[in-house]
């Protein structure tokens, strides 16, 4: 299944280009060109996902000593 995300790119002072995510809070990257920023802006959005899928899955109590 994929998913379509809005990317917001703006370009700072230093001539970085930045990335941000808004769905998914805390995803976002920067480059120096774009075709590199499309590619980070890729691999941050499955880093983001796959953390959060971690981090909101129920893990199992199996026991304590």
């Amino acid at each position: 299944m994929t998913k379509d995300y809005d990317v917001i790119i703006e370009k700072d002072s230093d001539g970085f280009y930045i990335a941000t995510v808004p769905e998914i809070p805390g995803c976002h990257t920067q480059a120096k060109s774009l075709d590199e920023l499309m590619s980070r802006t890729k691999e941050v959005i499955e880093l983001c996902l796959e953390v959060k899928n971690d981090v909101t899955s129920p893990k199992k109590f199996i026991s304590l000593r």
